[in-house]
C-alpha cells in the first residue's frame, strides 16, 4: 500500500489564522457548489418547450438531464482526486473551462442528441463543484468549524436553486430557452474568475495521488469504510430525492397540471424556499446542539414527507399542493442533515478529502440519476414520482438507523469531528 503524505493541514498557528476565513471559503465553496444545482433548475422550465422545438418526445428530452447527472457523477471520481495532487484551483478552473464550452455546444446545439451530449458534457464540468468545495472545507477546518460552513454553504446554496426555475422560466417566457444557456456561460465564467482572483490553494502538488493505483487503493479504503458508506448514504438518499424529482417535476406541474414555466418557478419555491428556510433555523442551532442531534429531526420531516407524497399520489389526483407540499417538508429536512452528516463524511479521511468528496458526491448524484431513470420506467410519471421519491428518503433514513448501530468507539470517534461547543456561532 503506498503511503501518501498528508495534505496541506493547517499547524496550531495556522490553526488560529488558516489561509482564509470561514466565510471566505463558505461563499466560494457555495458558489462552486451552486453551479450543479442552478445548471439543472436553469434548464427544468424549459423541457417541455423543447419537446416541441426539436419535434422529439419527453423521454428524449428527459435523457438531457439524467445524462447530465451520469457527468456529474462519474467525473466526481476523477476531478477529487485530480485536485489532490494537482491542487484545488488548477482542476476547477480547468473544468469550469469544460463547463462553458460544453454550455456553448448546448446553446447551438442542431438537433436533442447534440443537446443530450452538449449535457452530458456540462454535468462533468460542473462536477468539479461539489467534490473540490468540500475537500477545501476540510482542508482547512474540521468539528465545529466545518459543521458551521457545510451550513453556510447550504444556506447559499438554498438561494441558487430557489430562484433559478423563476429565472429560467421569465428568461425562456421573454428571449426564448436558448437564452437559459446564455446564463449558464455567464455563470461558468464567473466562478473561474472567483476561482483565480480569491481561493487560495490548500494542498501541496503531489502527483502520486494521481496515479492508478493510489485512486485505486483511496476509493478501495472508502468503500471499505462502514462510516463512509453510511453517511453518506444518509445525504445521497435525502439529497438525491431532490435531484430524482427534477427529471418528472416539469411534466406534471406544467403538462399535468397546467402551470406556465414562470408559474412552474414560482412552485419550485416551496421546495428550495424550504430548503433556505430551514438552513436559517439549523444555523441558528448549531453551537447551542450537538450537530448529530439535529440530524433525527430532519430524517422526521423527510418521513413526513415521503409517506405523505406516497399517499397524495397513489391515492388522489395530483394538485399542487399535493406534490409540492410533501417535497417541501423534505426539503426543509434535509438543511438539519446536511452539515452534520456531509462533515462525518469526511473527517475521518483528511489524506484523500478529495476522494472522499468526490465518491460521497457520486453516491448523491449516482442515486439521482438512477432515480430519474426508475421514475420514467413507470408509464405514469407521478406514480413514478409518488413511488421512487419516497424509496429514496427511506434509504436515507435506513442508512441513518445503521450508522447510529455502529460500534460504539469508532462511532465516537467519527461524531467528535462533528461536535459543536456551546455557546452560539462565532
Amino acid at each position: 500500500m503506498t503511503v501518501h503524505p498528508p495534505l496541506a493541514q493547517p499547524t496550531a498557528t495556522a490553526a488560529a489564522k488558516p489561509l482564509m476565513s470561514e466565510r471566505r471559503v463558505g461563499l466560494i465553496g457555495a458558489i462552486l457548489v451552486a453551479i450543479g444545482p442552478l445548471s439543472m433548475a436553469l434548464f427544468t422550465p424549459a423541457m417541455p418547450e423543447i419537446v416541441q422545438a426539436f419535434g422529439t418526445t419527453e423521454q428524449m428530452v428527459k435523457m438531457t438531464l439524467t445524462l447530465y447527472f451520469a457527468g456529474f457523477a462519474l467525473a466526481q471520481l476523477v476531478c477529487g482526486p485530480l485536485s489532490d495532487g494537482f491542487g484545488r484551483r488548477p482542476v476547477t478552473i480547468a473544468f469550469m473551462g469544460i463547463y462553458c464550452v460544453a454550455s456553448v455546444a448546448a446553446l447551438l446545439a442542431p438537433t436533442v442528441e447534440v443537446l443530450i451530449a452538449a449535457r452530458f458534457v456540462q454535468g462533468v464540468g460542473a462536477a468539479a463543484g461539489v467534490a473540490i468545495s468540500r475537500a477545501i472545507v476540510r482542508d482547512l477546518f474540521t468539528r465545529d468549524q466545518s459543521a458551521r460552513i457545510m451550513n453556510l454553504i447550504g444556506l447559499i446554496l438554498g438561494i441558487a436553486p430557489a430562484a433559478a426555475p423563476t429565472l429560467g422560466g421569465l428568461t425562456m417566457e421573454f428571449f426564448g430557452w436558448h437564452a437559459i444557456f446564455i446564463l449558464m456561460i455567464a455563470a461558468g465564467a464567473v466562478i473561474a474568475i472567483v476561482v483565480y482572483t480569491s481561493l487560495r490553494e490548500t494542498v501541496t502538488r503531489d502527483l502520486s495521488r494521481v496515479q492508478p493505483r493510489a485512486l485505486f487503493q483511496s476509493y478501495l479504503t472508502l468503500l471499505r469504510s462502514r462510516y463512509f458508506l453510511y453517511s453518506a448514504l444518509v445525504v445521497g438518499g435525502t439529497t438525491g430525492a431532490v435531484y430524482t424529482q427534477a427529471t418528472a417535476l416539469p411534466f406534471i406541474l406544467m403538462t399535468r397540471i397546467g402551470l406556465t414555466p414562470s408559474q412552474f418557478g414560482l412552485a419550485m419555491l416551496m421546495q428550495s424556499g424550504s430548503f433556505f428556510v430551514g438552513n436559517i433555523i439549523v444555523r441558528q442551532l448549531i453551537g447551542r446542539f450537538h450537530a448529530t442531534v439535529l440530524v433525527p429531526v430532519g430524517l422526521c420531516f423527510t418521513a413526513i414527507g415521503a409517506i405523505s407524497l406516497f399517499i397524495f399520489l397513489h391515492f388522489d389526483q395530483p394538485s399542487l399542493w399535493k406534490v409540492m407540499g410533501p417535497i417541501g417538508f423534505a426539503s426543509f429536512g434535509l438543511a438539519f442533515i446536511m452539515p452534520a452528516m456531509m462533515t462525518a463524511t469526511l473527517a475521518p479521511f483528511p489524506q484523500i478529502a478529495g476522494a472522499a468528496s468526490a465518491m460521497a458526491g457520486f453516491i448523491q448524484m449516482g442515486l439521482g440519476m438512477v432515480g430519474g431513470l426508475a421514475i420514467a420506467a413507470f408509464a405514469d410519471p407521478v406514480l413514478g414520482l409518488g413511488t421512487i421519491v419516497p424509496a429514496m428518503g427511506l434509504i436515507g433514513i435506513v442508512s441513518w438507523v445503521f450508522w447510529q448501530r455502529l460500534p460504539e468507539p469508532a462511532l465516537a470517534t467519527v461524531k467528535a469531528s462533528v461536535a459543536l461547543p456551546q455557546g452560539p456561532p462565532s
